[in-house]
């Protein structure tokens, strides 16, 4: 794969550039996007309100993205950073709801409780921002790397389960669905590999609509629910009211720290794809930047009655495989994500892409988020010390993922907070680079000066 960039990041690439660029980050990430609202209005029984919701969370999606690319006031990463609603709080947000509807509430009263601990938790990931360049124990490369990896591996799941054909799906790994994701998938790697930069930057754009026009043939595409979608839809600040809970609060608020730790880790992927500095001051400038915008985000997000925000993974995929770093594109994603948000009907076309067309084409982003976290662990000494960290990590966030009732038992609160692969895996590489002693021992040490030795003599002789 080529690893130059076509655009770097500060290049402003024209406008038919920046359109192609930019609708393959809106057809990586809108399903993202719409799919924690579709789960929580689909379990809390919001159906009446959910239009409002999706048609919300894209359009906060847009005005985030705008945030972090423009960095106006030092708020935003200055890169393109994707944001989109944030999968992490599904279990906080829906215990938040059943809170409600516990005291006889009904979508009125669980949207308004919802609002109040996600708009206060929000501050947490602010503060939390402003001290960041006081965590450097905390947000080392090690520490990092294992975030982004687990982030991509755990994804993966995702995309391969859209390539099968949903959850849930009647079909579900026939060879039709696993055929037309395969055929997207190597559509994709092979376009992407062609010397002709527009080929190059049209890659996820021309693999996903080689894939829908196959599947429409397929009979896997309907436009009979478009007609029932409203034209436009105007956002309303606390439309549905605020309350608060200190029950619901808690485990809100311990997702944003997270959060936090989870962006670091996105942020510093981009920083790699788009050739940018993982160190130094202005990495640190970045970083605080984007989590701080990330915290501003989900409090807009609040306000408009949509789910906390968070910066999305799969497009720094994106960014490997096109060659364009540009932080305009941003500009270009946030307007296509508002007019999306103002007007339901272009969304509700997007989403009659068939599963398994959106999953040929995440999977490979998401193994690329993957491979940027290997990346960067690759770079570190892998010491005993190390390892050790990498194995109970891996170990521990994987496996929460891999065993979903775990924690069945847990009380609720540990069931929200560990009960992600992210979370459980990046808390326990913080706890364990705090308490492992990073001395390095005499036989280390004679080993690393005969390693030294040799090689200068190899090069003293070359």
């Amino acid at each position: 794969m080529n690893n130059e960039l076509l655009y770097p990041l500060d290049s402003r690439p024209g406008v038919k550039a920046s359109t192609f660029a930019a609708i393959q980050h809106v057809l990586a990430s809108f399903v993202g996007i719409i799919t924690p609202t579709l789960i929580i209005g689909g379990v809390l029984g919001l159906g009446e309100h959910l239009p409002y919701l999706i048609s919300m969370a894209l359009f906060v999606s847009g005005v985030g993205t705008f945030i972090q690319a423009r960095r106006a006031w030092g708020i935003g990463a200055g890169m393109v950073c994707v944001q989109g609603t944030s999968f992490a709080f599904l279990s906080a947000v829906l215990a938040a709801g059943f809170i409600a509807k516990s005291k006889g509430g009904g979508p009125e009263e669980i949207l308004a409780l919802i609002t109040g601990v996600c708009f206060l938790g929000a501050f947490v990931e602010i503060f939390i921002s402003q001290i960041l360049h006081k965590l450097k124990r905390i947000l080392t490369p090690l520490v990092t790397g294992i975030v982004i990896t687990i982030i991509g591996i755990s994804l993966i799941r995702v995309g391969m389960t859209d390539l099968a054909g949903g959850v849930n799906a009647a079909d579900f790994g026939s060879l039709a669905n696993l055929g037309l994701g395969g055929f997207v998938l190597v559509s994709i790697i092979l376009l992407n590999r062609s010397k002709n930069p527009w080929i190059r930057l049209s890659s996820i754009v021309l693999g996903l609509t080689a894939g829908f026009v196959i599947a429409f043939f397929m009979g896997k595409v309907s436009f009979a629910q478009v007609s029932e979608v409203s034209f436009m839809t105007l956002p309303i600040p606390f439309q549905y009211g605020f309350a608060f809970d200190l029950g619901a609060f808690i485990p809100v608020a311990l997702i944003y720290l997270v959060t936090a730790i989870e962006t670091s880790g996105d942020i510093t992927a981009n920083c790699i794809v788009s050739k940018q500095p993982i160190k130094g001051e202005a990495y640190v400038s970045r970083i605080r930047g984007g989590v701080l915008a990330d915290g501003i985000n989900s409090m807009i997000a609040a306000v408009f009655h949509t789910f906390p925000n968070t910066t999305f993974s799969q497009n720094n995929g994106v960014i490997q495989l096109t060659g364009v770093a540009s932080r305009y594109i941003g500009y270009y994603v946030a307007g296509i994500l508002v007019l999306l948000g103002l007007f339901p009907i272009i969304g509700a076309v997007l989403q009659q892409i068939p599963k398994p067309v959106l999953g040929g084409a995440t999977l490979v982003m998401f193994g690329t988020v993957a491979a940027a976290g290997i990346k960067i662990l690759a770079n570190e000494t892998l010491d005993r010390r190390n390892l050790l960290i990498m194995a109970a990590s891996f170990g521990i966030g994987l496996g929460v993922t891999m065993t979903p009732d775990l924690l069945a038992q847990m009380p609720d609160l540990v069931r929200n907070v560990f009960g992600s692969a992210v979370t459980a895996g990046g808390l326990t590489a913080i706890i364990l680079s705090l308490i492992l002693p990073q001395e390095e021992t005499e036989v280390e040490q004679v080993s690393s000066d005969v390693v030294d030795e040799t090689s200068s003599s190899l090069v003293k002789t070359n």
